[in-house]
C-alpha cells in the first residue's frame, strides 16, 4: 500500500499533516544481523533512556559489526546496567567514537528500588562499572542522550566532560500552540511552500539515496556517512516500522526534497534531509513542520538532533521548541594527543603556503 499525505488548514490557521502508515516490508537479510550481540542485551530492553541508537541491529550496521557492550548484572543476574561502543583502528592507534548517523549513546541505568535520595550513589556506582570495562584505547568518545545526566563517574575517571545542544518539542502540547510557537517568517514559508508542493512518503530507502548522493555530486561533495551504510540504515528503520522518509513533489511529481524520520519508544528524530537547488526555500521546513504534526500523533518528543552551528541554529530556532543540553565525554592518551596537534599544525602550515602561492 503507498503512503500519502494530505495536507489542510485547520480552524485555528495551522497546516496540519496526516501521514498514512504502511505496513513493514519483510526484513531483508542485509538488516537481520544482530547475532551474539542481541542476545547479550535482550534483557536490558526497558532500561531507561534506551534508544533507536543503543539497538543491535542499528549499531551492526552502523558500525560493520565492531561494537561491544559494557554492561552491569545486580545478584539476581538482571542487566540493570549497559553502555555499547564502537572498536576501530586509525592507523596504529585503537579508537572508539561515534558511528555513522549514531546521533547519541552512552549508559543504560535502570533506576534504583531503594528511592531517589540514594538513586545518584546506585547510579555512580553502577556508571564506575561500565567505565572499568571500557576500553583503553587511544581515543574515546561519546555523546550522550539529552536524557542521560550521569557524568559524575566519569569526569573523576579521567574523561573530559563538554555539552553540545539540541532543540526539543515535547508531546502533549495542542497542534495551534505548537504552530504558533513558529516563528513568522518559518510559517510563512511552509504556507508559500504547500501551496506548491504535496507531501508523502518515499517508501523505497534507494530512491532517498540516489536523490541524496545526486545533490552531493552536483555540489562537488561526497557522502560522509557511507552511501551503503545510510542506505542500509534508512532501509532497516523502515522495514521495523522505525523510521520513514517524506519527499516533497512538485508540479511534475520530481522530488524536490526528502527527510529522514527515525524513531524509539520516546522520540522522533531528525535524521537527514536533502535538497535540489531549484527547491522552494521552504521546502525542508514544509518536510519538517510535517514531521513535528506525525510525532505529536506519535506522543513523541521531536528532537531536531542536534545544533553544529550557527547558520544551523538559526533555521531551526525558526519552529521553537525547547533547548536541551547533549553531553559529551572524551578521553584522549597524550601521545595520541601530541600526534594529533602536530598533524593539525602541518595541515594549517600547508594551507598557509598554498594561500601564499596564489596571490
Amino acid at each position: 500500500m503507498d503512503g500519502h499525505s494530505d495536507i489542510a488548514s485547520s480552524g485555528n490557521g495551522a497546516l496540519h499533516l496526516l501521514v498514512t502508515q504502511t505496513a513493514a516490508k519483510p526484513a531483508p537479510s542485509d538488516v537481520m544481523a544482530a547475532g551474539a550481540q542481541a542476545t547479550a542485551v535482550r534483557g536490558a530492553y526497558g532500561l531507561s533512556a534506551r534508544t533507536i541508537f543503543h539497538e543491535p541491529w542499528w549499531l551492526d550496521i552502523a558500525t560493520g559489526g565492531n561494537w561491544k557492550l559494557a554492561s552491569v548484572r545486580d545478584k539476581q543476574g538482571q542487566v540493570v546496567a549497559e553502555m555499547p561502543y564502537s572498536v576501530t583502528r586509525n592507523g596504529i592507534w585503537e579508537i572508539s567514537k561515534m558511528p555513522p548517523l549514531t546521533r547519541t549513546l552512552g549508559p543504560v541505568i535502570a533506576d534504583s528500588e531503594e528511592g531517589a535520595c540514594s538513586d545518584w550513589r546506585h547510579r555512580y556506582g553502577i556508571m564506575k562499572g561500565l567505565i572499568a570495562q571500557l576500553p583503553e584505547c587511544a581515543y574515546f568518545h561519546q555523546r550522550f542522550d539529552p536524557r542521560i545526566s550521569d557524568v559524575l563517574a566519569v569526569s573523576l575517571h579521567g574523561f573530559e566532560v563538554s555539552v553540545s545542544f539540541t532543540l526539543t518539542i515535547e508531546p502533549g502540547k495542542l497542534e495551534s500552540d505548537v504552530w504558533a510557537g513558529l516563528r513568522q517568517n518559518t510559517r510563512n514559508l511552509i504556507r508559500r511552500a504547500s501551496e506548491q508542493l504535496v507531501v508523502r512518503q518515499v517508501l523505497d530507502a534507494d530512491v532517498f539515496g540516489d536523490f541524496y548522493d545526486a545533490n552531493l555530486d552536483r555540489r562537488n561533495r561526497g557522502n560522509m556517512y557511507g552511501s551503503s551504510v545510510m542506505r542500509q540504515l534508512v532501509r532497516a528503520c523502515i522495514v521495523r516500522n522505525s523510521g520513514m522518509v517524506l519527499g516533497a513533489f512538485g508540479p511534475n511529481d520530481d522530488l524536490c526534497a526528502g527527510i529522514v524520520l527515525i524513531w524509539d519508544a520516546s522520540a522522533m528524530y531528525y535524521l537527514l534531509s536533502s535538497r535540489t537547488n531549484e527547491a522552494h526555500g521552504g521546502a525542508i521546513s514544509l518536510l519538517l513542520w510535517a514531521a513535528i504534526c506525525d510525532a505529536r500523533e506519535r506522543n513523541l518528543t521531536f528532537d531536531f538532533d542536534g545544533i553544529s552551528n550557527a547558520g544551523i541554529f538559526q533555521f531551526l530556532s525558526g519552529f521553537g521548541g525547547t533547548l536541551a543540553t547533549r553531553l559529551e565525554v572524551t578521553r584522549v592518551k597524550t601521545d595520541y594527543a601530541a600526534v594529533r596537534s602536530m598533524l593539525r599544525l602541518a595541515k594549517e602550515a600547508s594551507q598557509a603556503v598554498v594561500q601564499r602561492l596564489k596571490r
